[in-house]
């Protein structure tokens, strides 16, 4: 098998490069960091330098024939315009189809995320048939209208995974955000600290996207929850990793509503600059740090036969570990 990965010059991408390659497979990666390319390259693998924002058919001559494309290219933020979203995770998804109808690719795997389930409330064990609320985010939003591109291509044996809050060592969003949070000052505690999540190691989403590359076609047209499948409760999780790390952490009691129209108001506000910049709580984190979420991986193991192998306390000291080194 000849795999394409997108995005390979990202936390996943990467992973899953280097996995597929030490497993034997011939892979090549494309991905818009040049200087993360040439590392893949200095590595011994074979990357191009591309952005699928633009259309990308142009590339068919020089990627070959490819059996099938793993889409882990995306923008994933909590913030941002439209726009920027759109373009990377829609137009982005649409011109990674296309060259993979070029290639004539049996199985396209596209990473999506179970932010299209969240809402403002508590959700435990959401299954895949739950019906999509509307987006808390233009990320959520995105990514859900991928998603029916992915599967309007039937040709491609079209699989969407949903992994939740990929962590390992190397990542740079899910616990360096917590992190730099912790620093900046006191943390919100929100309805007494009952918010949970469950979070999944980056090892256990690579061997998902491996059974979705190597199952049958009775998986084609399917969206499958990937988690780690362990609930921990937000402040649990914080305090370990900044206990770990050595981070000061305080905690500020604060209520719920009267703390989300804020960050609604900051988050309009920042929006509507001609230069927008970021505000240091936005509505999805507060969501984060106020309620229970939580996914059904039951049709995974099911159909893929696929379940999580690092519990959250391995993978945690494996990730730390990870951060501790130089």
């Amino acid at each position: 098998m000849r795999v394409l990965v997108t995005g390979a010059t990202g936390f996943l991408g990467g992973a899953l490069i280097r996995h597929l390659a030490a497993c034997g497979l011939d892979t090549i990666g494309l991905g818009r960091n040049e200087a993360r390319c040439r590392a893949l390259q200095d590595a011994g693998l074979t990357t191009v330098s591309a952005d699928l924002s633009h259309s990308a058919l142009h590339l068919a001559g020089i990627i070959g024939r490819v059996d099938a494309v793993v889409h882990c290219a995306a923008l994933s933020a909590p913030w941002g315009r439209l726009a920027a979203f759109h373009a990377a995770n829609v137009e982005g998804t649409r011109n990674a189809l296309d060259l993979a109808e070029a290639l004539g690719v049996r199985r396209f795997v596209n990473i999506s995320s179970p932010t299209v389930y969240f809402e403002m409330k508590d959700k435990i064990a959401v299954t895949e048939t739950a019906s999509l609320p509307r987006p808390i985010n233009a990320y959520a939003r995105t990514k859900a209208e991928a998603e029916q591109l992915v599967l309007a291509r039937p040709k491609l044996g079209p699989v969407n995974l949903r992994p939740r809050g990929i962590y390992g060592a190397g990542e740079e969003t899910l616990l360096p955000r917590l992190i730099a949070a912790a620093r900046r000052g006191p943390l919100p505690l929100l309805r007494s600290g009952a918010a949970a999540i469950d979070l999944t190691h980056v090892n256990d989403v690579v061997a998902a996207i491996e059974t979705a590359l190597n199952a049958g076609p009775a998986v084609e047209g399917e969206t499958f929850n990937i988690s780690g499948g362990e609930m921990v409760l937000v402040r649990d999780l914080v305090e370990r990793v900044c206990s770990a790390l050595a981070v000061p952490l305080r905690w500020k009691p604060v209520p719920f509503y009267p703390a989300l129209l804020l960050a609604l108001l900051a988050e309009i506000t920042s929006l509507a600059r001609p230069v927008p910049k970021e505000p240091a709580v936005t509505p999805y984190m507060l969501g984060l740090f106020a309620f229970r979420q939580s996914l059904d991986i039951s049709k995974a193991h099911r159909m893929l036969g696929w379940q999580p192998r690092i519990s959250l306390e391995a993978g945690l000291a494996m990730t730390l570990d990870g951060k501790r080194a130089p």
